[in-house]
């Protein structure tokens, strides 16, 4: 897979869970996104060492609702 490949996953990702952060928690799109790239899990989400783009949205979702919830990733 090459970089805009992964590139292109990461931004359907980041799409999804803005929505889901919007439906879910009430957030505007500008909380959802500052909430997301200021998330450990978006870091982890971009590294494409973890591969974590490969997983579904809602896989990654619970990992940002628990970051959001507890402060920090697990």
């Amino acid at each position: 897979m090459n970089e805009k490949e992964i590139e292109y996953m990461i931004e359907g990702i980041t799409k999804d869970l803005t929505l889901l952060l919007m439906e879910r928690h009430g957030m505007d799109a500008d909380t959802a996104l500052r909430t997301i790239y200021n998330s450990d899990t978006y870091a982890k989400l971009e590294d494409v060492n973890t591969h974590l783009y490969y997983q579904s949205s809602l896989y990654i979702y619970d990992f940002l609702k628990n970051e959001i919830q507890t402060g920090k990733m697990q």
